[in-house]
């Protein structure tokens, strides 16, 4: 009896911590992070685009993500802002393109700051926008809800690809680094996308 109930306790305890392991690692992902600008590409093109991500504090694949996807549109003559959430508010005035999106994927849902974001910007109505939505590997749910608010702010979503953390982004590489091909993969997407919308 005594050890079914040690073992009934010690059960607990582990579910216990692993509980507040959880929400402290939920409060710290939902947590706005600094403002970050990044300029690629020539500031005068033709084409302009606001890539909008929230730095992951554990992972910084969304940072990489979000610029490789800005060198692609380079290579075809754009022009991006790369910035997080914070200093996303210095660019509501200014005219883009496109928007690029690049949201996290928490409890499988796109990260709180990119949720947000984009239910307070009355600027993507009628706008071309492209969804990115990173995660370990388990992404459907969290692409589509972020994919459901960008149409309900009656945007254009012209794309949207997941790049994953840890499941293989392609299967005959995985011996490389898979946030390495992500990045890779995110480059490509951007120049298939400036070729979409210039036709």
């Amino acid at each position: 009896m005594k050890r079914g109930k040690r073992m009934m306790i010690n059960i607990l305890v582990i579910l216990g911590l692993t509980l507040i392991t959880w929400i402290v690692l939920t409060v710290i992902v939902d947590k706005k992070g600094p403002e970050k600008i990044a300029v690629i590409g020539m500031s005068d093109a033709d084409h302009k685009a606001l890539i909008v991500y929230d730095p992951d504090p554990i992972y910084n694949l969304d940072e990489k993500i979000s610029k490789s996807f800005a060198e692609g549109l380079s290579e075809k003559g754009w022009g991006s802002k790369v910035v997080t959430v914070a200093a996303a508010k210095n660019f509501e005035k200014e005219f883009f393109d496109l928007y690029v999106f690049c949201a996290n994927t928490y409890n499988w849902t796109p990260d709180k700051a990119i949720r947000n974001h984009i239910k307070n910007n009355d600027h993507i109505q009628g706008k071309h926008v492209v969804a990115i939505t990173l995660g370990s590997g388990s992404t459907k749910r969290s692409q589509r809800l972020l994919e459901d608010l960008i149409k309900q702010k009656e945007a254009v979503l012209i794309d949207s690809r997941t790049f994953w953390l840890m499941k293989p982004n392609i299967e005959s590489n995985s011996k490389r680094s898979n946030s390495k091909i992500a990045v890779e993969m995110a480059k490509t997407f951007g120049i298939e996308i400036a070729e979409k919308i210039r036709n």
